[in-house]
């Protein structure tokens, strides 16, 4: 299986003949099997030249960027060897029609409060989160009556506010959860949060790459010239299903605390230290792997990811009608 290299430190990352060295500020230089990288992040102050991204580009492997406090700057993606036309003519009729993208977008909304009100019975008490999971079913039932993609934002939006209400149910070690907050997250758990999408962002965006089809045209989010939103729809099936999972283990059992962020004019952002600990716990949880119950053999949270692309594919070409992931235990 390939896996991620994270890159906190600064240094060089050079190609040698064929080989792929990252030479840190010290001057010490150590291989990295290219062969069995999929995704490099950079996090620190990193140079590279043409010819190395030559050797990333034969080899298939995505190099993201990431800012100072680590939020999501853009990718080096090698050309995309899958392609279909047919694919993304059919992708584009869907949003085009008002009805079929409806359903895509009101199943990724449906997965995601099936994902909130999973977390909420797994991390709180019962008695504590009853009406949590009651008010979550209330707004999901709405789904079906909305007509336009606005009145589903509008639900998925209140639906998200009730999730985050319920976090002082499910948060322990005196933790405690105020609002959301993104530019710039006011506190610790605003940072994970946003740290957490980011990464989630882009394992969407690597997997999709993978995939015919085209990330820039989506259903639930507007299509835009300047992101990638059909990342945004499937994240939002995963977010509360692997970031947030994430987060709470890390508070809960102390493997993330205050000493691990800083905070410069108002803005919270996870330490090297933070980065490297909620790393290493993505990493982990990507790599994990459980039986599906459709495909009756192991998958890797990642791979699921690529999964739900091809069900949309097989959606969009008549195949198979879309039923978004469910986790089931």
């Amino acid at each position: 299986m390939k896996r991620d290299v994270f890159m906190m430190s600064g240094g060089r990352l050079k190609r040698k003949d064929n080989t792929l060295y990252f030479v840190n500020e010290e001057g010490l230089s150590r291989p990295l099997p290219i062969e069995q990288t999929d995704n490099i992040h950079i996090f620190g102050q990193v140079d590279m030249n043409s010819s190395m991204l030559h050797l990333l580009s034969s080899h298939g492997v995505q190099l993201h960027l990431y800012n100072y406090y680590g939020f999501y700057d853009g990718s080096f993606v090698p050309r995309k060897k899958q392609v279909s036309g047919f694919t993304v003519v059919q992708q584009s009729s869907h949003v085009w029609d008002n009805e079929k993208r409806m359903y895509i977008a009101r199943q990724f909304i449906q997965s995601a409060v099936h994902h909130m009100q999973r977390n909420i019975r797994k991390y709180g008490a019962e008695e504590e989160v009853s009406s949590y999971i009651g008010t979550l079913s209330a707004h999901a039932a709405l789904l079906d009556e909305a007509r336009s993609i606005p009145q589903l934002m509008g639900i998925e939006g209140q639906c998200r506010q009730v999730y985050y209400g319920s976090f002082n149910c499910m948060l322990k070690g005196g933790w405690k959860w105020e609002y959301r907050s993104k530019r710039p997250p006011h506190d610790p758990i605003n940072a994970m949060i946003s740290f957490g999408n980011s990464i989630m962002y882009t394992a969407v965006l690597s997997e999709i790459y993978k995939t015919v089809l085209d990330p820039t045209i989506s259903f639930l989010h507007e299509s835009s010239s300047k992101r990638y939103s059909l990342c945004l729809d499937i994240a939002e099936i995963f977010k509360p299903l692997i970031t947030d999972s994430i987060i709470f283990n890390l508070i809960n059992n102390r493997r993330i605390q205050e000493k691990h962020f800083d905070q410069e004019d108002g803005l919270v952002y996870l330490s090297d230290e933070g980065r490297k600990r909620f790393l290493a716990a993505f990493d982990e949880k990507m790599k994990s792997t459980f039986k599906h119950r459709q495909l009756k053999r192991n998958v890797s949270y990642r791979y699921l990811i690529r999964l739900e692309a091809y069900k949309l594919i097989k959606h969009m070409i008549g195949d198979t009608v879309y039923k978004p992931f469910k986790a089931w235990w």
